[in-house]
């Protein structure tokens, strides 16, 4: 047996929550140990977040392309283009492979001992890496998340995860994708505008049924637009002779030829592979149950990111991580934010931020709510894309923002202004207060504010 390694902080996964935790305890001078069975940066930078995002730029880029060579009102006009699918994904990968590589140097830079290999959890104290044992003060798991698998739909061949969604070697005739949530909805716009045929299969009467309708329709309306055909209300029972198999409500059968079934029905906690069940944490679920400083039922044992339950998203790990890492170095802190973007990066986007018109009423807050469309925006206007519109929420007495919505093109980067404004509790009037910059997207921002004070300018 090799000599025990000693540190003071002991970190389980290398994703997002981790790597950002493990650089924060090395800049506090806390001595760090990583652990990570794959490779730096997990499953947002490996397999998820980043090369979802790059894929989806190549898709829009070849679709615009596209239409190019038909008729054009801009008076642009281009051959038909061909799409190289293995000089795209190398592409991604390249994107990938820098970001990995930063990771690395990072956590060289602050200090931060890396061990790659998979974990087995001894106790509280004590984990083993391939025979060699690691003692720690502090344990931190941010072991991330699993995609759900189905089991009529097992992976394999034909049936794919987001994993090989975000790989292709070719592209389908015709992908059929399981799940109308944000992930089944990105990776179906993109290979749609790559050149494959759609299909969704969704089991709730509606895509994307955490959002509001509202919300929602502009995507509805753009999946019609680009020919992805849904089949909503629709139980999956399995893929026979190249077909997939679904029932409706009324117990009709469906079958469509697929020549491949991309899987997106969610994630779950990874709790399991590790030992993790030695120690015996009170759980929330399937989730490993923490408190507002992200500490465990066991004292020194903490827990940030995806294994700790929704909302599953990398900024909140990277947040948590941070503030586990100084609460170890001794200082005060507490996992209280007053609101966590969700965007999804579906055509047009979807953020969501704070309380929806929804949320406010069930908790019997009386508030004004109010809309201004992109079809008003110049910006919007100029960038060919009018559908969608922002959207708050705010109390009525005070007019304290509670909320904030938007559909539209590149609304994601409109996900800042929307927290920041709810983390510094700002009012419309501080909003419609603000001189912004024209011709933006943001002057929508301002303009939800100015038409919920009763005075848009623009509608």
């Amino acid at each position: 047996m090799q000599q025990t390694i000693q540190t003071t902080l002991l970190i389980i996964g290398g994703g997002p929550g981790g790597y950002v935790a493990a650089i924060r305890a090395g800049q506090l001078g806390i001595p760090t140990v990583l652990v990570e069975g794959q490779a730096l940066g997990g499953t947002c930078l490996n397999i998820g977040c980043i090369p979802s995002k790059a894929l989806i730029h190549v898709a829009e880029q070849f679709h615009q392309t596209s239409r190019f060579a038909g008729p054009s009102e801009l008076g642009i006009s281009v051959a038909s283009p061909r799409l190289d699918i293995g000089q795209s994904v190398a592409w991604k990968d390249g994107i990938v492979d820098r970001l990995t590589t930063g990771v690395a140097a990072l956590l060289k830079k602050h200090g931060v001992k890396v061990i790659h290999g998979w974990a087995k959890v001894l106790d509280g104290k004590q984990v083993e890496v391939d025979g060699q044992r690691i003692q720690c003060e502090h344990l931190l798991l941010a072991t991330g998340s699993s995609s759900v698998e189905l089991p009529m739909l097992p992976l394999g061949g034909p049936i794919i995860s987001s994993t090989e969604a975000l790989a292709p070697k070719t592209l389908p005739q015709h992908l059929v994708v399981v799940g109308g949530g944000y992930i089944g909805l990105e990776l179906g716009i993109a290979y749609r505008k790559l050149g494959a045929r759609v299909s969704v299969v969704e089991a709730r009467e509606r895509i994307l049924p955490t959002y509001d309708s509202e919300l929602t329709a502009p995507v509805a309306e753009s999946l019609k637009k680009l020919g992805i055909t849904l089949h909503l209300g629709h139980s999956v029972e399995g893929y026979e002779g190249g077909c997939l198999l679904a029932r409706d409500g009324q117990g009709g059968q469906l079958r469509l030829e697929a020549d491949q079934v991309l899987v997106a029905v969610g994630r779950r906690p990874r709790t399991q592979g590790f030992n993790l069940e030695c120690l015996d944490l009170k759980m929330n679920g399937a989730a490993v149950a923490i408190d507002e400083r992200c500490q465990t039922s066991m004292r020194n044992v903490w827990a940030i990111g995806d294994v700790t339950g929704e909302p599953m998203l990398a900024h909140r790990a990277m947040a948590q991580g941070e503030m586990v890492a100084e609460i170890i170095a001794g200082k005060a802190r507490r996992f209280e934010p007053s609101a966590i973007a969700a965007v999804c990066f579906t055509d047009p986007e979807v953020v969501v931020v704070g309380k929806t018109p929804e949320q406010a009423s069930q908790q019997g807050l009386d508030c004004i709510v109010a809309q201004f469309p992109f079809a008003a925006n110049g910006r919007a206007m100029s960038l060919e894309s009018k559908s969608g519109f922002v959207r708050v929420v705010a109390r009525r007495d005070n007019h304290l923002i509670l909320g904030w919505q938007a559909v539209g093109v590149a609304v994601s980067e409109l996900s800042t202004a929307f927290a920041q404004s709810l983390e510094m509790g700002a009012c419309l009037e501080d909003v419609a207060g603000t001189i912004h910059a024209h011709p933006t997207l943001g002057e929508a921002v301002q303009e939800a504010a100015l038409r919920a004070l009763g005075h848009a300018l623009h509608i």
